[in-house]
């Protein structure tokens, strides 16, 4: 990745504007030509782009600024960034459109019938609807359930494929853990 300054235009403009830097300084450290830097100076270049302050964003300090401003050839040298993008996932809720909410009875019964171990809850929280509809598709008692059309969830984009495993696997583990309590239970009552 090339090591420019976020919004280089806008950054440019700023630069233009606040300092005293060289046409060249500022194509440089922004990957602009130099021609284009000369127009936003003129104003026939990034007309209406709003000014964008590279020391605020911590891509610059007033020190490099004016150590550069000083000695025309001296090249402005990014700020290296310390900021960490991390890929936490945080639970977002999204916005789902009208059309795909009448979709989620429908992947409620598809989850019900291709993964049979999940929980309600799951199912619910999965989805997005209310643990009641989930029981009440599973006990054919909801009230559209004769309209009703199993459809994948993943494919509709209602949730990530990795969802659906991490919640079957977190049912696996639920329905062994299950199994070696009533093992345990049958051993306790069988040597009484």
């Amino acid at each position: 990745m090339s090591n420019a300054p976020l919004m280089p235009m806008a950054t440019a403009v700023w630069l233009v504007e606040n300092t005293t830097l060289t046409f060249r300084q500022i194509a440089n450290f922004c990957k602009l030509h130099e021609v284009e830097v000369q127009g936003i100076a003129d104003g026939e270049v990034a007309k209406g782009i709003k000014a964008y302050n590279p020391i605020i964003s911590g891509q610059l300090s007033r020190e490099e600024i004016e150590l550069s401003s000083k000695d025309e050839n001296r090249p402005l040298e990014i700020k290296s960034s310390d900021i960490e993008i991390s890929n936490s996932e945080k639970k977002i809720k999204k916005y789902i459109p009208l059309s795909k909410r009448q979709d989620k009875p429908d992947s409620a019964l598809w989850l019900i019938k291709q993964h049979n171990i999940l929980k309600d809850s799951q199912i619910a929280k999965l989805v997005g609807i209310t643990r009641n509809s989930v029981t009440s598709i599973r006990n054919k008692s909801y009230w559209n359930y004769n309209n009703l059309n199993p459809k994948d969830p993943v494919a509709l984009n209602l949730f990530t494929q990795k969802d659906l495993a991490n919640a079957i696997e977190k049912a696996e583990r639920r329905i062994k853990r299950e199994k070696k309590d009533k093992e345990r239970k049958a051993k306790l009552n069988h040597s009484d």
